[in-house]
C-alpha cells in the first residue's frame, strides 16, 4: 500500500474538513423556489378563465381584474428573476472554486475513500473553499438573495390572492349586476338627461342647455345613447375645457371600442392639468360617482384610481403605474357606462 506524503495527508484532511463544513454552509444558500399556491389556491390561469366568463356576461372589460392580474404576473416575473440570479450566483461560485480546487493536488484515490460520491464532495468542498478565501462575500450574496427570494415569493402570493379576492367579489355580485344591466338596457337613456346627441334640452344644471362645438372631441357622435346622455349632462353641468373623446373604432381593449366610454380631458398633449382643471376633474369624478345609479355609470377612472359600481364596497382603488400622465388618467376622467 502506497504511503501518502505528509503534505498529501494534510491536504486530504483539509479536504475532509471542508467537505464536512460544506453541508452546513450550503444549507444557508437559497435553493431556487417559486410561489406555487397550495392545492386549494387557484392559478392565475384559472382566475383568467373566471374573469373571462364575467366579462362575457357583462359585455365589458373588468379593468380592476386586469390591473390585479398584471400585478400578479409582474410579481411572479420578479420571483423568477430572483431564482435565476440565485442559480447564476451558485453556478459562478462553483465554477470559480472548482478551478482553484483542482490545483490543490489531492490524490484522487483519497477523494474516493473520503466520499462515496467524489463529484459531490468535490463541488461542495470547492464552493466552501472559495467562500472562505473570499471572506464570505459569496455566502453573504447568496444569503441576501435568499432574503430577496422570500420577499418576492410573499409578494407574488399576495398579488395572486388579491386577484382571487376580486374575482370572488365580482362573482358574488353577478345577479345584482345583471339586474342593473337589464334595467339600463330597457331605459337606454339616463333619466333626467337630454340623451343621444341632441344639443337641446336641460339637465337641470346651471348650464344653458347647449353643447359647445369645441367640446366635441374624437368619436363624439359614436357614443351610445346612454353614454351620450351621461356625457351631455356632465358637459352641461361643468363645461369642457378640452374636447371630450368617446368612440374609438377598432379598440377592443375596453368600452371606447363600443362607444360606451368617454374621456373628459383636463389638459392636452399629456400635460399635467392646472390646479383649476385638476379640481374640475375631481368634481366631475365625484358627480359621476354620486349619480352613478341614475345615469348608468359602470366605472370611473381618475388619477390612477378606479371606482366600479360592480364592486362599490371597495371604494376608490389604486391602480398600478402604467407609465405616464395619460395612461394613469391624471389628465382626464374616464367614464364607462353599462
Amino acid at each position: 500500500m502506497t504511503r501518502l506524503s505528509e503534505p498529501a495527508v494534510r491536504r486530504a484532511r483539509s479536504a475532509v474538513s471542508v467537505a464536512v463544513g460544506a453541508a452546513a454552509v450550503l444549507a444557508l444558500a437559497p435553493a431556487a423556489a417559486s410561489a406555487d399556491p397550495s392545492d386549494d389556491e387557484p392559478s392565475i390561469e384559472e382566475l383568467n378563465d373566471r374573469a373571462e366568463d364575467l366579462e362575457e356576461q357583462y359585455d365589458s372589460e373588468l379593468v380592476q381584474y386586469t390591473d390585479a392580474k398584471d400585478a400578479a404576473e409582474e410579481a411572479d416575473e420578479e420571483l423568477e428573476d430572483v431564482n435565476k440570479r440565485i442559480e447564476e450566483a451558485r453556478g459562478e461560485v462553483a465554477e470559480l472554486a472548482a478551478q482553484r480546487y483542482k490545483g490543490t493536488g489531492v490524490d484522487p484515490t483519497v477523494e474516493v475513500v473520503m466520499n462515496n460520491d467524489p463529484d459531490q464532495m468535490f463541488d461542495d468542498a470547492a464552493i466552501v473553499s472559495h467562500l472562505s478565501e473570499n471572506n464570505g462575500k459569496r455566502l453573504d450574496q447568496l444569503t441576501e438573495l435568499k432574503k430577496d427570494r422570500e420577499e418576492a415569493a410573499e409578494k407574488a402570493q399576495g398579488k395572486l390572492e388579491d386577484a382571487e379576492e376580486l374575482v370572488d367579489e365580482l362573482e358574488s355580485k353577478r345577479d345584482e349586476v345583471q339586474e342593473k344591466i337589464d334595467r339600463y338596457e330597457e331605459e337606454e337613456v339616463p333619466d333626467g338627461t337630454g340623451g343621444g346627441n341632441d344639443d337641446s334640452g336641460d339637465s337641470g344644471g346651471p348650464g344653458d342647455g347647449s353643447i359647445p362645438a369645441d367640446a366635441k372631441g374624437p368619436g363624439w357622435d359614436g357614443a351610445t345613447p346612454r353614454m351620450a346622455g351621461i356625457r351631455d349632462e356632465i358637459v352641461r353641468e361643468f363645461g369642457a375645457p378640452y374636447p371630450v373623446g368617446c368612440l374609438r373604432p377598432g379598440d377592443n381593449s375596453g368600452e371606447h371600442g363600443s362607444g360606451r366610454a368617454c374621456d373628459f380631458m383636463m389638459s392636452s398633449g399629456g400635460a399635467t392639468p392646472s390646479a383649476q382643471h385638476q379640481q374640475l376633474g375631481q368634481e366631475i369624478a365625484n358627480y359621476a360617482q354620486s349619480n352613478a345609479d341614475r345615469l348608468g355609470v359602470m366605472y370611473i377612472i381618475w388619477e390612477q384610481k378606479i371606482w366600479d359600481t360592480r364592486n362599490p364596497g371597495a371604494g376608490w382603488k389604486p391602480m398600478d403605474d402604467r407609465g405616464g400622465t395619460t395612461a394613469n388618467h391624471y389628465d382626464h376622467v374616464h367614464i364607462s357606462s353599462y
